[in-house]
């Protein structure tokens, strides 16, 4: 799904504020520590609570697989200021869909109410409309979460209504709100820029 450029760690992707880069074993307490708040899991599909230091490793190594692969790309925000310091994650990754990416994210909690996730987003999306052929992307939502449906409508994502989906984290079957973001209506949102990509 993702070009070779994307394939190697020390890719990463610069916003105003945040360096986007692959996650590290070093980045295992931080994730461990912000993921594993509950106002931050139970937010999520995917983070189990209890979330500890083994769970954060396990969850670097198969982000690191995938990003090696080109099945996927996870990165680890982290501000210039502190650019050892991962913050949160936000990731793309292959849909049951053809020409599909799904997209998750999660933010630690206080750098909430930031714009900082908005920030991510644009940049991150702009990068998988720039070096893939995928058509859309589609994010989910859980129904409470409206910081999350705040970000997706600032990113230009539309509404395709409530879905089931599998999430174990949190017992079993959700529904969740589901949004779609098209090439051409991210065209028309962020205009015809190209990401910043760098070297460490």
């Amino acid at each position: 799904m993702f070009p070779e450029i994307t394939h190697d760690d020390v890719f990463r992707l610069e916003t105003e504020r945040m360096w986007l880069r692959w996650p590290r074993m070093s980045d295992a307490e931080a994730i461990a520590a912000r993921a594993g708040d509950p106002e931050v899991a139970s937010q999520t599909a995917n983070i189990p609570h209890p979330y500890n230091i083994r769970d954060a490793e396990q969850f670097i190594r198969r982000a690191r697989a995938e990003n090696e692969s080109g099945q996927g790309l996870v990165l680890a925000l982290a501000l210039k200021r502190q650019p050892h310091d991962a913050i949160g994650v936000i990731g793309a990754h292959g849909s049951e869909f053809r020409g599909t990416a799904g997209l998750g994210y999660w933010l630690g909690r206080e750098f909430w109410g930031q714009g900082l996730m908005t920030e991510a987003g644009r940049v991150f999306i702009d990068l998988i409309f720039g070096v893939t052929s995928l058509a859309e992307i589609v994010s989910d939502a859980l129904p409470g979460n409206l910081a999350s449906r705040r970000v997706q409508e600032k990113l230009g994502f539309a509404s395709l209504g409530d879905i089931e989906i599998d999430a174990p984290a949190r017992g079993g079957r959700l529904k969740v709100a589901r949004m779609r973001l098209t090439r051409g209506a991210a065209h028309t949102a962020f205009g015809a820029r190209r990401p910043r990509l760098t070297s460490t």
